[in-house]
């Protein structure tokens, strides 16, 4: 039987039988689809693949700290993007 590692909603790496749905980068922490164009033109270039991470949902790769990506979920891009405007306004209010 094929064995996955998937991130956890804790960051914590542990194995699975099931594969990920979408797939992260440890470094930049941002996760997408694994279909994405712009994961896939990074992995077509080389380096990418050492900091590829996979999540068993979107859910586990918010908890776990990652944003989305803005090319394969502008949507939620967008969403991430405004909240994170919206917080750092308060925090240079206090």
């Amino acid at each position: 039987m094929k064995r996955y590692t998937l991130i956890s909603a804790d960051g914590v790496p542990h194995p699975s039988e099931r594969p990920g749905t979408v797939g992260g980068h440890r470094a930049t922490r941002i996760y997408g689809r694994l279909d994405c164009p712009s994961a896939l033109r990074a992995l077509d270039r080389g380096g990418y693949a050492a900091n590829r991470v996979f999540f068993a949902d979107e859910a586990a790769a918010v908890a776990a700290g990652y944003r989305p990506c803005a090319r394969c979920l502008p949507d939620r891009y967008r969403v991430w993007k405004k909240r994170a405007n919206a917080d750092a306004a308060r925090s240079r209010c206090r």
